[in-house]
């Protein structure tokens, strides 16, 4: 016969416990399964409210992309953009690197460096003194005090705003004076006194200037930054030229490719990682029986039309010509956006997903050939598609209406599942004490039938 307990509420809310002796059932069991198949709406409203929740987090991820693929098209409006300017190339920018200052004279010139500029040093043995000591490099004087490190002496000269050199400590408490500037100072630099320091015989070495030669001419600097030998243009000397001179190409002012080519790259990028992240929700088939949290948030935007017809407007948007534009440029797929899809073979699985790709070349053609409509076609293109996105993405649009919808779901069904494990909860307790009653009346029977068989017996062994 089973023993198993039964809770029921007691007058005062605590449980009581009762087992089934008198029945021989398991109440416990019969119970639990009755409120298992009660609870079942429970079930199913958490179920709902966690498809609804993953909704609403996608949707705002969605909106949070779009938002910011609006701002970068809004990019392109910005006259910054295009304007006018002047650039200079090098063909060796490791060894000799130009860059245009203003009014630079277009055009090629050949740079030959021979000689980089070097500052004077000269190199010497600390020793700490017995006591305190002045000593003096060009004039300026620095204290040192007794026990002192080359190192201490060393940050006293770096930290001085009047020094005319730099101080590095080797191994060995030796200190190196280098002139804080470059170029020729001839036998006198680097003026030292001050028994502290010792020079080391034979380590001192002169400034001297950089040679190079513009266009064949020979020239001498006495910095690597050299600021006179190309007009408007400064050149950095980085290393010597062993190969043959550099070329320098100095070009018109102009739009400048490489800005607009780096904007485009930007925008390319985060509209495919935006649109492969779209195309992923609409793609995802929810699993026939969902079991956990991440299983009921996947498939909950398979198929979606809103979001299905704005993809697909977003895409067209990148290759259909902009209305009033001229035939040649008036879509980004002139300067050279497009899916990157061959036009004969097989195409790549990016190209079919409407993944973008930017040819550069395209890019610097277009804008050397026509400046004007490059501008022009990418100002009207980014706002037409900043004015799609918007009304889908921003405060108050399309995306936001229906994750802020989900959120009023999800708090509707918060309640009425409170609202019914509050009924469960009285409901069990009821099942609890309706099945506590039955053991009761069971055992009162019970005994009562025991003490009635128990008076049939002694009758009957008194007549006997």
């Amino acid at each position: 016969m089973s023993t198993s307990a039964v809770q029921v509420g007691s007058a005062a809310g605590a449980p009581i416990t009762i087992s089934g002796l008198a029945s021989g059932l398991n109440t416990s069991s019969i119970i639990a399964a009755l409120m298992g198949v009660e609870r079942e709406p429970v079930t199913h409203l958490t179920d709902e409210q966690a498809k609804l929740s993953a909704q609403q987090t996608q949707l705002q991820s969605i909106q949070s992309s779009l938002q910011q693929l609006s701002f970068a098209a809004a990019e392109f409006i910005l006259p910054s953009l295009y304007e006018s300017s002047q650039t200079a190339t090098s063909s060796e920018p490791t060894r000799v690197e130009a860059s245009v200052s203003g009014g630079a004279g277009v055009g090629g010139y050949e740079v030959e460096v021979t000689q980089l500029a070097n500052s004077a040093q000269r190199t010497f043995t600390f020793t700490s003194p017995s006591s305190e000591e002045t000593i003096s490099i060009d004039g300026q004087e620095f204290q040192v005090q007794v026990g002192e490190s080359a190192k201490t002496l060393a940050s006293a000269i770096n930290a001085s705003g009047t020094a005319t050199v730099y101080a590095a400590v080797l191994e060995g408490e030796t200190i190196v004076l280098s002139d804080r500037a470059t170029g020729s100072t001839g036998g006198e630099f680097i003026k030292v006194t001050g028994a502290a320091l010792a020079e080391k015989a034979g380590t001192a070495k002169e400034g001297v200037d950089a040679e190079y030669a513009l266009d064949g001419v020979k020239a001498t600097s006495s910095s690597n930054i050299v600021t006179n030998a190309i007009a408007g243009v400064t050149l950095t000397l980085a290393g010597l030229t062993p190969q043959g001179p550099v070329t320098i190409d100095i070009r018109p002012p102009g739009v400048s490719p490489s800005a607009v080519e780096a904007q485009v790259q930007a925008f390319v990028k985060l509209y495919n990682s935006t649109v492969g992240a779209i195309q992923t929700q609409l793609n995802s088939k929810s699993p026939t029986r969902p079991h956990t949290t991440a299983e009921f948030a996947t498939g909950t935007l398979f198929q979606d039309q809103e979001l299905s017809g704005l993809l697909d407007s977003v895409r067209a948007a990148m290759y259909e010509p902009v209305a009033g534009l001229p035939e040649g440029m008036s879509s980004p797929y002139d300067i050279g956006v497009s899916t990157g899809a061959p036009t004969g073979g097989d195409s790549s699985q990016s190209s079919l997903e409407g993944q973008l790709t930017l040819d550069p070349t395209k890019l610097a053609e277009a804008i050397k050939s026509n400046p004007e409509g490059v501008e022009r076609m990418l100002q009207q293109w980014s706002g037409n598609l900043q004015s799609m996105l918007n009304d889908a993405a921003e405060p108050g649009g399309s995306i936001e209406v229906r994750a802020n919808g989900d959120g009023e779901q999800v708090k509707q069904l918060t309640t009425q599942i409170n609202n019914l494990n509050e009924l469960l909860v009285q409901r069990e307790k009821a099942l609890q004490a309706t099945y506590a009653a039955l053991e009761g009346v069971i055992s009162r029977n019970t005994a009562q039938s025991s003490w009635l068989t128990q008076q049939s017996e002694a009758l009957t062994k008194s007549d006997g």
